[in-house]
């Protein structure tokens, strides 16, 4: 006698789609990543309520309207504060946090520090393009200094926060940059991201083509990106350029641009990129901006460490194992308690 098997399910990107209508500008890059987004759930073959996305405020932050999953739009800045809640009470839910260089960095960059330092098991995609787009146009944390907008007519004196400095600093477990025009690369990046244990941390070069269309093209133009960024890969020299005839060597206390060959330094003399290696030269390179030198996409470090959920579920188990599971009602109405009259 034979038993059949049911296949499992697989599922497909319209599985993880909301029936709610998109409601992005035309032309954002928020729906290169949505669509990434939900073709990766796809691809990891896990039900819609294996997961939940909480965001803050933002135009990001209509993500999880979108996707047919739990989700949260919670309060400007809290984002990262919520998941951290909610995934210490239901850490068997993939979680991911959506929101942007404004929400995170601004009102919500103290929460988004601690959120990074605890390496709570989340997912963050902060979603950069530099600007306030929600509120049609002021300057954020991440624009350049000089940045005339709506709130800066005569040009930003403030210099701009560097996302991946701020989780560098905070010990991030995993640090990765891609961009919203790449799909291959963002893809590839989202997917590495989803198996880390720990706090990823995702930046995305987004465009925002009303109200600052363009401002991050050297990294978004197929044309001309392999000269102005550089595709991290682990182990590798750090090699880019349309011909893959620049390199990146390490000069003293400083990086520099290179040629690499007929002419330039050997290939051997490259910096080679290392995920893991101490966080000093990771800052550096987060540090590279164009165009003085290329500015590196992919993973910059991963690196595994308990995460906040391991440790908190120890503590608990061994304080349960010393003095037992506790009465509640008990600890109410114990000995700790005074009246007033």
């Amino acid at each position: 006698m034979t038993t059949a098997t049911e296949e499992p399910r697989k599922y497909t990107v319209a599985d993880f789609a909301s029936d709610q209508d998109v409601r992005w500008c035309p032309g954002c890059g928020d729906y290169s990543v949505l669509a990434a987004v939900k073709k990766l759930l796809a691809d990891i073959g896990l039900p819609p309520e294996n997961y939940a996305f909480i965001s803050g405020i933002g135009c990001s932050s209509r993500f999880p309207y979108y996707m047919n999953t739990y989700g949260m739009h919670s309060i400007h800045g809290r984002a990262t504060a919520v998941a951290t809640g909610f995934k210490i009470t239901r850490p068997d839910i993939q979680t991911w946090v959506i929101t942007g260089d404004g929400d995170a960095l601004s009102i919500g960059g103290n929460h988004t520090m601690h959120l990074l330092r605890r390496n709570v098991d989340v997912n963050v995609l902060l979603f950069n393009n530099q600007i306030y787009g929600l509120t049609k146009g002021q300057y954020s944390p991440t624009s350049p200094k000089g940045k005339k907008t709506k709130s800066t007519p005569m040009g930003s004196l403030d210099r701009p926060l560097h996302p991946l400095c701020i989780a560098l600093a905070a010990e991030a477990t995993f640090v990765a940059r891609t961009v919203d025009m790449h799909p291959k690369h963002l893809q590839a990046t989202l997917k590495r991201a989803a198996e880390h244990r720990g706090t990823s941390f995702v930046e995305i070069y987004q465009n925002c083509n009303i109200f600052n269309d363009g401002a991050l093209g050297h990294a978004q133009d197929r044309k001309t990106r392999a000269d102005n960024v550089i595709e991290l890969e682990h182990g590798k020299p750090m090699i880019f350029g349309k011909d893959l005839n620049k390199g990146i060597v390490l000069d003293g206390q400083h990086l520099r641009a290179v040629d690499v060959g007929e002419g330039g330094v050997p290939e051997s003399a490259l910096l080679v990129h290392d995920e893991q290696a101490p966080s000093g030269i990771h800052n550096l390179m987060a540090r590279m901006k164009w165009p003085d030198l290329p500015e590196p996409i992919g993973v910059l470090r991963a690196v595994q460490e308990p995460t906040y959920n391991e440790l908190m579920e120890a503590q608990i188990a061994a304080a349960v194992e010393q003095k037992g599971s506790g009465d509640l009602q008990k600890l109410l109405s114990g000995r700790s308690t005074w009246t007033v009259e």
